[in-house]
């Protein structure tokens, strides 16, 4: 056996703290889903984590996060639960039939919006690992009548959709709560045709994090204390295939970051920022190759 490989044990070990990680980050978000006031797992209008059934604030904390009132007005009440830290459809320029999956896709809120985009002719798929927040967002399906939506059952890691049928992966402040996170990259590119993209808002790491943040349960609920510097996460996207890799900061998020965890200066460590990538093989429309 070569020295850079795991032993069984090893593997095994790694298997149990990654399953460990998960079902902490299911059970938060399973509290969130299932949320009837603004108290939850972690802040109660504040954190990606952070929920509350009352419209205004969700407003307040989306329209914060970079979506319009009109974008707001086109989802489903229930939709929008004031969760993430950016707005993928701004980088993502959705065009009519295209195929979208949603990373993680909570109560579907960036799911309804991608359904306007690509419309009739496009589909959206969300994929999320929480039962409790599936259910929460095929009930928003029904109430919004969106027939070119569906949501699956399924780790981020191991996508529910077949090999090469997706123009567009997004997601919003998901990829970060991963314990491999290199296995969704690797999974996200099989799933992509061709030119596919990836349009991600996610928390990125800009120092390295202290041990005790990463061992904090709370703050890796809440999007915090797992998140990746921002070098690594390039070497991981391109590892996985992807070209045209660009990660872009966002300075201006640590006026929200700053409230998600109050007892913490967990903006001298982390920012939200957008990512951007594209599998190689047939350039999407508008893009010369070497110039994008």
């Amino acid at each position: 056996m070569s020295s850079d490989c795991c032993s069984p044990k090893e593997s095994q070990n790694n298997h149990a703290a990654h399953d460990e990680h998960r079902q902490t980050v299911r059970d938060a978000y399973a509290k969130v889903a299932n949320a009837e006031n603004a108290d939850s797992c972690c802040g109660p209008e504040s954190s990606c984590c952070g929920v509350s059934d009352d419209d205004s604030i969700n407003t307040l904390i989306s329209t914060r996060l970079g979506y319009s009132e009109d974008e707001l007005a086109k989802v489903p009440s229930g939709a929008d639960m004031g969760l993430g830290c950016g707005n993928p459809q701004a980088i993502a320029s959705l065009k009519p039939g295209e195929v979208v999956v949603d990373l993680g896709a909570g109560g579907g809120f960036d799911c309804f919006l991608s359904a306007h985009e690509v419309g009739e002719t496009g589909r959206v798929i969300g994929v999320d690992m929480t039962p409790d927040m599936l259910s929460k967002a095929r009930n928003n399906v029904e109430k919004g009548n969106f027939k070119n939506v569906e949501f699956r059952l399924g780790e981020i890691e191991y996508l529910p959709i077949a090999d090469e049928t997706v123009d567009v992966i997004i997601s919003n402040c998901v990829i970060n709560l991963s314990p491999n996170k290199e296995q969704v990259f690797k999974d996200a590119f099989r799933v992509l045709k061709p030119g596919g993209r990836l349009a991600i808002s996610d928390v990125v790491a800009t120092v390295e994090l202290p041990q005790e943040m990463k061992d904090d349960a709370g703050l890796i609920a809440g999007c915090m204390g797992n998140a990746s510097l921002i070098e690594d996460l390039k070497q991981m996207i391109k590892a996985a295939g992807f070209k045209h890799v660009a990660i872009n900061p966002k300075d201006e998020s640590k006026e929200f970051i700053r409230d998600w965890a109050p007892d913490h200066n967990i903006t001298d460590y982390v920012v939200s920022a957008s990512i951007e990538a594209i599998k190689p093989g047939g350039e999407p429309e508008g893009c010369c190759g070497s110039c994008c």
